[in-house]
């Protein structure tokens, strides 16, 4: 019977089935291969085929095609192909040089000819693509998912560092300003309401190091913390917390961290510290802020540390203000001095409720710093 089916089958079918094949593996070849899982070698074909149409033009047309055209599928084939690949790509390069060093003659003559300048650009070329390649096989992946990598881990902090939508009456905003302009940050925040919605909780952290030396811990960490999270009895978090960053036993693996616990229907809360800056409530009726100091060591330091909260409220009217040290600590100016330009900066937001004001403070207290700065204002509208 399968035979016969095989047999009735016209030639004009068949072709066209095994022409269906042929183009579900290419395209399933390349899905793979940008995934990060796949062969590389359409690639490296498409490459090989660019070096003979190069060479020709070159042959034909000197003065519009120079030799050193060959630079082009060399640099590409750095970015996409794998070491050994590439390999087979260079060999390609080198024999398409030596035909055009004959038929252009010695490179002494001609307008457009195979100079030692040229040799020694394309040789530099493959060098650079080279180590391109084996840094992209060390990673263990093709350039293209490498790039994307890097931007989900930056968006993955962001997302993390979310803060959750608050109850009518209540405002709260957050900025976060990286070292050097960077695109890390050692500084973190991990959020969320629990007890049924009626508590707020906010982590602030800031990781030893700074920018993108401190950033794949941050991203560690953070993700650690949100699960931690709402886990947990609010007393038990700062321990837990410390030790799970103890069981990393990173060489430089401390972090100092404040945990925030609001009751969003009384404005009571609580602050646990780990050797982070106090925090600053803005008290309304007086118009005077007030340092917020909880006792705690920093995480990572030792095991069975105790962290004893402070407690305050939340009046209508007032406001409570979260930061890491590299908004108010240089080395030009101690933490207290630094705290006074804090405040004083921040009187100038009370009429506007601090909207917007986050990102401002940092533009105006820690702008030129080079650390990382975050910022987080929690707000009671009267």
């Amino acid at each position: 019977m399968a035979g016969r089916r095989a047999a009735a089958e016209t030639f004009p079918a068949r072709l066209k089935r095994r022409f269906h094949r042929v183009r579900t593996g290419l395209r399933k070849s390349g899905v793979d291969y940008f995934r990060g899982d796949g062969s590389d070698w359409i690639a490296l074909v498409g490459l090989l085929l660019t070096i003979p149409f190069l060479t020709a033009c070159t042959l034909f047309n000197p003065i519009w095609c120079e030799p050193a055209l060959l630079v082009l599928p060399i640099v590409t084939g750095g970015l996409l192909l794998r070491p050994a690949s590439l390999l087979g790509l260079y060999a390609a390069a080198a024999v398409a040089l030596i035909v055009e060093s004959v038929r252009l003659g010695p490179y002494t003559e001609g307008p457009s000819r195979v100079t030692p300048g040229v040799v020694f650009v394309v040789a530099a070329s493959g060098l650079f693509g080279l180590l391109i390649a084996q840094f992209r096989s060390r990673v263990g992946v093709p350039w293209r998912r490498g790039g994307t990598m890097l931007f989900d881990l930056r968006e993955r902090i962001r997302v993390q560092s979310k803060l959750p939508k608050l109850p009518p009456g209540w405002h709260r905003e957050m900025s976060l300003r990286p070292a050097g302009g960077q695109s890390f940050s050692g500084d973190f925040v991990v959020a969320a309401r629990t007890g049924g919605g009626r508590t707020l909780e906010v982590v602030l952290t800031d990781v030893s190091g700074k920018g993108m030396d401190a950033g794949s811990r941050a991203l560690l960490l953070s993700g650690a913390f949100g699960g931690l999270l709402g886990s947990l009895p609010p007393h038990a978090f700062l321990p837990a917390a410390n030790g799970y960053l103890l069981r990393q036993d990173w060489d430089e693996g401390f972090a100092t961290s404040i945990h925030l616990v609001l009751d969003l229907e009384s404005g009571d809360y609580e602050l646990f510290s780990a050797g982070h800056p106090p925090g600053l409530q803005l008290h309304a009726g007086t118009g005077r802020w007030e340092e917020m100091s909880a006792e705690g060591p920093l995480l990572g330091v030792y095991d069975g540390a105790q962290f004893d909260p402070t407690k305050g409220t939340l009046r209508p009217g007032d406001v409570l203000m979260l930061f890491t040290d590299g908004l108010v600590e240089t080395a030009e100016r101690d933490i207290a001095e630094g705290i006074d330009r804090l405040t004083g900066e921040a009187d100038r937001y009370v009429a506007g409720g601090f909207h917007g004001a986050a990102w401002h403070l940092i533009e105006a207290v820690a702008k030129d710093v080079n650390d990382d700065r975050a910022l987080l204002l929690i707000c009671r509208h009267g």
